[in-house]
């Protein structure tokens, strides 16, 4: 029987103070006590729609501002995939989802290759969810690529409202490493790459 992909990591700074485990197995339970209360929402949604098992606490300084916690928390999350990816015998590697939300329609992109990258082009008419600057989902994307080590490509196609631009993605982007994380049987504990390395 295969060994759990699964792994608790716990991160503090002066900035930040974040305890997160992940379940890439799971069946999209989750537990988000970030401070920040729509990316609590978000992640929520990312666990399920990635049939992802997501618990995060994080202790920031948002009385300061959310960049921190936001940038903090996509960075522990990438490297929570990457422990629990483990040594990417068989792993599919690479995953693709087209994501509508009412209005907005948001394409990611994802390759687990070991090469961090991110390519971001999302451009909303209010860029404002109350108090959330959304320009903080670049931040979060950008820790989580460098983290992880994967090539990450997020378009908006199209959206007005910023809360389902915002949806979209988070939803694309679990969908899209919801089939980059699977196992292909046809692999055989192989390594997805020509090189023999990743």
């Amino acid at each position: 029987m295969a060994e759990p992909r699964k792994v608790t990591i716990t991160r503090q700074t002066a900035e930040t103070a974040i305890e997160l485990t992940l379940a890439i197995d799971g069946r999209g339970e989750a537990v988000t006590e970030t401070g920040v209360p729509f990316l609590d929402h978000m992640l929520t949604l990312f666990a399920k729609h990635g049939l992802f098992d997501l618990t995060v606490r994080c202790q920031g300084d948002v009385a300061v501002d959310y960049h921190h916690t936001v940038e903090d928390i996509g960075l522990v999350l990438g490297d929570a995939f990457k422990r629990a990816l483990g040594d990417k015998l068989g792993l599919r590697r690479y995953g693709f989802f087209l994501l509508p939300m009412d209005e907005a329609l948001a394409r990611v992109a994802v390759d687990l290759g070991g090469r961090p990258h991110l390519v971001y082009d999302v451009t909303a008419p209010t860029m404002w969810i109350r108090d959330f600057n959304i320009v903080l989902i670049k931040e979060f994307c950008r820790a989580f690529s460098n983290a992880l080590g994967c090539n990450l490509h997020i378009h908006l196609v199209y959206g007005e409202e910023p809360h389902h631009v915002v949806e979209a993605i988070f939803k694309g982007l679990a969908r899209a490493l919801d089939e980059a994380t699977q196992i292909d049987p046809r692999m055989a504990g192989q390594l997805p790459s020509t090189k023999g390395m990743l």
